[in-house]
C-alpha cells in the first residue's frame, strides 16, 4: 500500500492536486487528522476492495492535531507501508492574491490579517517543508501546469497503462452527452434505416456493420478520426488527463454511430489502448422514429 501525503500552504493547490490523484486511481482523503493514519491504513488493508493507492491531504486546518503527524508517520512506516510527502508552496504575494480573490478568510487569520496567518503557517510548517520528499512551487504555475508536474512526479513513475478511451455512441435527438471531449457527426453517411431489412437491427449487427462500412467515405472517415486521436493522444496525456471520452453521434443513435463506434474501438484496441465502449441510445425507441 502506497501513501502520499500533500501538504502545504494554504491557498498552494492542494486541493487540485488531490484531484489529479483522484482522476488516477487513488482512494483520496482530504484533511484527515494525523493520529487516525495508522487506524485508517489498517482499514483499508482489510478492505474487500482493493485499495492500495492512497491520497491524504493533511495541513493545519487539523488544529493541534496536525502535531502527531510524524508520530503518525512513523508508526505507518512501522506497519511496513511506504510514503512520500508532497509539500505545496507559493510566494506570500501570490497567496495574499488567492485568497482575495477568492474572498476566503486564511484558516490562521480569522481574527488577523492575512499575511500574519500565512507567517505562522510556515513557521509551524517548517518541520514538515524540511522532510518532504518532492516540493513544488506554484506561484507561477497555472492548474494545467500544477497538474502536468503532479502527474509527471508521481504517476508516470508508476508506468500505469496510458489513456483510458471511452467511446460513447449515441443520438443527435436524445442529446450530445455531457461527458464528452470530442464529438463527431456520422450523419453524412448513408443511413441503414432507409433498408427495410436493416432498420429493425443496430450497429451491432454484422450486416449493418458491413452496409456503414462499405461506403468508401466511411472508410476515409475513419482513418482520419484515428490519425486525428493518435496524435491527440501524447498530448492528452501529457496534460495528466486520465480518460478522454469520444462521442460519436447519428440521428437516433442505433445504427451508423454504433457501427462506427465499434471500428474505432477495434482499431485502438489493436494499437494497445485501453478502450471502453457505451452503445447509449442503441435500444432507445425515441431516436428512431423518422431519422432523416
Amino acid at each position: 500500500m502506497k501513501f502520499i501525503i500533500i501538504t502545504g500552504l494554504s491557498g498552494a493547490g492542494r486541493t487540485l492536486a488531490l484531484r489529479v490523484f483522484e482522476d488516477h486511481g487513488y482512494f483520496c482523503v482530504d484533511n484527515l487528522p494525523p493520529a487516525l493514519i495508522p487506524k485508517f491504513a489498517e482499514l483499508c488493508s482489510q478492505s474487500i476492495r482493493r485499495i492500495n493507492k492512497i491520497a491524504l491531504v493533511i495541513d493545519i486546518r487539523g488544529g493541534g492535531f496536525f502535531d502527531h503527524l510524524f508520530e503518525s508517520l512513523k508508526t505507518l512506516k512501522s506497519m511496513g507501508y511506504t510514503y512520500e510527502i508532497l509539500f505545496l508552496d507559493a510566494s506570500d504575494e501570490v497567496l495574499i492574491k488567492r485568497y482575495k480573490e477568492s474572498r476566503r478568510r486564511h484558516p490562521l487569520a480569522l481574527d488577523r490579517r492575512i499575511i500574519e496567518g500565512i507567517n505562522l503557517e510556515r513557521k509551524k510548517l517548517d518541520p514538515l517543508k524540511a522532510n518532504s520528499d518532492v516540493i513544488i512551487d506554484t506561484s507561477h504555475k497555472t492548474p494545467a501546469q500544477l497538474k502536468e508536474e503532479i502527474v509527471r512526479r508521481f504517476i508516470e513513475t508508476e508506468k500505469e497503462p496510458g489513456l483510458l478511451i471511452n467511446i460513447v455512441s449515441f443520438g443527435f435527438k436524445l442529446g450530445i452527452p455531457l461527458d464528452a471531449d470530442l464529438v463527431f457527426d456520422v450523419r453524412f453517411l448513408p443511413n441503414p434505416f432507409y433498408v427495410d431489412e436493416l432498420r429493425p437491427l443496430s450497429g451491432n449487427d454484422p450486416q449493418v456493420k458491413d452496409f456503414v462500412m462499405k461506403w468508401p467515405e466511411s472508410q476515409e472517415f475513419l482513418d482520419k478520426l484515428l490519425d486525428l486521436i493518435q496524435f491527440l493522444i501524447p498530448y492528452y496525456i501529457r496534460e495528466g488527463k486520465s480518460q478522454l471520452v469520444i462521442a460519436i453521434g447519428c440521428t437516433g443513435g442505433r445504427h451508423r454511430s454504433v457501427a462506427v463506434a465499434n471500428e474505432l474501438a477495434e482499431l485502438l484496441k489493436k494499437q494497445g489502448h485501453k478502450v471502453i465502449i457505451d452503445h447509449r441510445d442503441e435500444n432507445d425507441s425515441r431516436g428512431e422514429k423518422s431519422e432523416p
